[in-house]
């Protein structure tokens, strides 16, 4: 398939020193030591002198992008497992195959997941700030009172691999498991998963206690916790989101927060992100994480073990074990 002894691979960011240390032996690779995410201009010039283009979910991998592609560009495998910023279809289009990683990183976003509902629940960061400030007094019987989980109910919204990770670790903390996604899961997931399924999402939504965003982001959820969805929920309500910013309308969300109409949020992603609403900040019922959830060491190895291994299908003249195809 390819001319070349080595075929040529742009990565775009800094990747783990043993993925790039690999990569380099197997392939004529040009790496990103700045690791300053690439401007549209750079990854057109990327897409136009390479085979293969290993994105990250930094990159915007647009139709533009794919049109400035040079002929010799034929793999984009995605250093990550969500899609939404590489426009599959047009890349088809062009015959360029696209691959993720799925898998590797379900465990990491799940214990983030965790970590958020206690952290909103228990308000750790509003008292480990009070402490870091100076404003602890002492113990008192009635400051930063929070809510104990045990007992309550989480609506998991999407209930693929990390939602179905997330329902393991929730029932491990006493939580009655709810979901709603867009297919019912098998009869036996929801029975060791002790998990009940709503039909609908504005059902579910007013009846929980904790909300969990594990679904992808894709044309059908933009904005799936819309204004409307989100005044559904009981003012003690906590929404956390480890999936894609653009499936919460952040505008209503903070709203809510401010007006103390739900408890609290905790959130690792964020619609326009790296930039944040600067409203988020100046609020003390929601925690906010710097989309950390994949962010272990081992994580991140394994990622880039699943692009060495796409990469090396393919060029090999192999099906890769990770493509993305086109929902129909």
């Amino acid at each position: 398939m390819f001319t070349r002894t080595k075929p040529k691979v742009v990565v775009t960011r800094k990747l783990p020193d043993a993925v790039e240390t690999r990569m380099m032996e197997l392939f004529d690779t040009r790496l990103n030591h700045e690791d300053a995410p690439l401007t549209k201009a750079q990854l057109i010039d990327a897409a136009q002198a390479c085979d293969v283009l290993v994105p990250t979910v930094t990159d915007d991998i647009d139709a533009d992008v794919i049109a400035e592609a040079g002929p010799s560009l034929k793999l984009i495998a995605n250093y990550g497992t969500g899609v939404d910023h590489i426009d599959v279809a047009a890349a088809r289009a062009r015959r360029i195959t696209v691959t993720n990683t799925p898998d590797v990183l379900t465990e990491d976003t799940a214990d983030m997941t965790m970590a958020l509902i206690l952290a909103v629940s228990r308000r750790l960061v509003e008292g480990e700030r009070a402490l870091r400030d100076g404003r602890w007094t002492g113990w008192s019987p009635t400051w930063m009172l929070g809510h104990r989980i045990h007992g309550k109910r989480i609506g998991i919204v999407g209930m693929g691999r990390i939602g179905r990770a997330v329902a393991k670790r929730a029932r491990g903390f006493g939580l009655s498991v709810h979901y709603h996604n867009r297919n019912r899961v098998h009869e036996e997931v929801e029975r060791q998963l002790e998990a009940t399924y709503w039909e609908s999402l504005d059902q579910m939504l007013a009846r929980m206690d904790i909300i969990s965003v594990n679904c992808p982001h894709t044309p059908a959820t933009y904005h799936l916790l819309s204004s409307r969805r989100l005044n559904l929920l009981q003012p003690h309500a906590v929404v956390v989101n480890t999936a894609r910013g653009e499936i919460i309308d952040e505008r209503a969300l903070i709203k809510m927060l401010k007006d103390g109409r739900i408890a609290g949020a905790g959130l690792d992603v964020f619609e326009n992100e790296p930039a944040i609403n600067p409203k988020f900040l100046t609020l003390s019922n929601v925690t906010l994480m710097p989309h950390m959830g994949s962010a272990t060491c081992e994580g991140r190895i394994d990622m880039g073990e699943k692009v060495l291994v796409n990469i090396k299908a393919f060029t090999d003249g192999h099906p890769p074990p990770d493509r993305v195809l086109v929902e129909s």
